[in-house]
C-alpha cells in the first residue's frame, strides 16, 4: 500500500491508528477525512501532519469529495462515527446520518474504485450478556441485538458492508470491538471523565449501581489488530477484538481513585443510562489464531495509570471543554 484513507483520523481510535501507522510505516502516505466535530480534535494530530499526512477536513456523506479520495487511495480504514449512547438517546438523528449513510457513501466509493475497505465496529452492536454467566462470550456469529440508536446504526453499517461484499464484490472485513482506553479519548467518555474530573476537583459519577461491566482494551492494542486484520485479515470476514479485560465500571472507577490517591468512595452515584448494557465480553480467539494477534497491554492497573499521567501532562487538551461536558450531563442528572 502507498496510500490509505483513514475516515474519522482525528477522533480518538482514529487518531491513535493514524499514529501507529505514521510511526511504524513512514513509506506510507495517509490521508485523513474527518469532518472536526466535538470528537475530531485538530490537536490529536499536529505532531504527525507534514509530507506523508495529510488532513482533509470534510464529510464521509459528501459523495464528489469521497469518491475523490477514495480513487487516490489504495485502502480506506473507516472509523469515522457518532459514538457517544448518551448523545444518541438524545438526538439520534445525526447517528442515523454518519454511522449509515456515511458508511454507504464510502462503501459504493470502495466499490466502484475496487479498493480495499476495512470497516471498525463495536461489540455494541450484539446487545448485552447476563452478569451471572462469565463463560458466555461475544463471538462473531452472536445474534445482533443492538439497545441502544447509537448500537442500532453500527450494526445497520456492519450490515451495509456484508451485503455489498456479497452482492457487489467490495473487499472488506470489519472488526467488533470491546471499550477502548487511552490518550486522546473525548472527556465525556467514562474514564476520562473520572480522571479529568478528579483533576478539576470534580467528584466523579458512576451510573445506578455501577455492576456494568465493560471489556477493556488498550486504543494500542486495537490499532495493532486493525492492522493485522488490514493486512493479512481474510476478505468477507469479521474479527473480535477484546483483550480480557472485564470489569464493572464501579470495579474501574475505585482503581482510578486509588491510583489519583482519592478516597475509595469519593464519587456521586447517579441517574442511570436508560437501556444500559449489563455486560460487554470478547471472544478474540478467531483473530489470535488466524492472525497471531496478542494485546501488548494485558496489565489494566499499568495502562490506566499511563492513562491518568497523559491526562495529567495533557490538561491544556482537555481543559476548556469540561465545563461544557459537565453541563451537557447535569442537564440529565447525570
Amino acid at each position: 500500500m502507498k496510500c490509505i484513507l483513514i475516515t474519522g483520523g482525528a477522533g480518538f481510535i482514529g487518531s491513535n491508528f493514524a499514529h501507529y501507522v505514521a510511526e511504524l510505516h513512514p513509506e506510507i502516505r495517509i490521508v485523513i477525512l474527518d469532518k472536526l466535530t466535538y470528537a475530531g480534535n485538530f490537536r490529536n494530530l499536529v505532531d504527525i501532519l507534514g509530507k506523508h499526512v495529510e488532513l482533509v477536513v470534510g464529510d464521509i456523506c459528501d459523495v464528489p469529495l469521497v469518491n475523490k479520495l477514495v480513487h487516490q487511495s489504495d485502502a480506506i480504514i473507516h472509523f469515522a462515527a457518532e459514538s457517544h449512547n448518551d448523545n444518541s438517546l438524545v438526538n439520534p438523528w445525526s447517528f442515523m446520518q454518519t454511522n449509515i449513510v456515511g458508511t454507504y457513501t464510502l462503501i459504493q466509493a470502495a466499490t466502484k474504485y475496487n479498493k480495499r475497505f476495512h470497516h471498525v465496529s463495536t461489540d455494541e452492536v450484539y446487545g448485552d450478556l447476563p452478569l451471572d454467566m462469565d463463560n458466555e462470550k461475544f463471538t462473531p456469529d452472536s445474534q445482533y441485538r443492538p439497545s441502544s440508536p447509537y448500537s442500532a446504526s453500527k450494526a445497520s453499517s456492519d450490515m451495509l458492508v456484508r451485503a455489498w461484499i456479497r452482492s457487489f464484490g467490495l473487499q472488506a472485513t470489519i472488526s467488533n470491538c470491546s471499550n477502548n482506553y487511552g490518550p486522546y479519548q473525548h472527556i465525556e467518555k467514562f474514564i476520562p471523565r473520572q480522571i479529568t474530573n478528579i483533576l478539576s476537583g470534580r467528584r466523579p459519577k458512576l451510573y445506578g449501581s455501577g455492576n456494568n461491566v465493560r471489556d477493556w482494551i488498550h486504543v494500542n492494542d486495537h490499532s495493532a489488530a486493525i492492522w493485522d486484520i488490514l493486512t493479512r485479515g481474510r476478505i468477507g470476514e469479521t474479527y473480535l477484538v477484546g483483550a480480557d479485560g472485564e470489569m464493572s465500571n464501579k470495579a474501574v472507577l475505585e482503581m482510578i481513585l486509588k491510583l489519583m490517591k482519592q478516597p475509595q468512595n469519593a464519587y456521586d452515584i447517579v441517574k442511570d443510562r436508560p437501556g444500559h448494557d449489563l455486560r460487554y465480553a470478547i471472544d478474540a480467539s478467531k483473530i489470535r489464531d488466524e492472525l497471531g494477534w496478542q494485546p501488548l497491554y494485558t496489565d489494566f492497573q499499568s495502562g490506566l495509570q499511563e492513562t491518568i499521567n497523559w491526562y495529567m501532562d495533557h490538561q491544556d487538551w482537555w481543559q476548556m471543554d469540561k465545563n461544557k461536558v459537565e453541563m451537557t450531563y447535569a442537564r440529565n442528572n447525570q
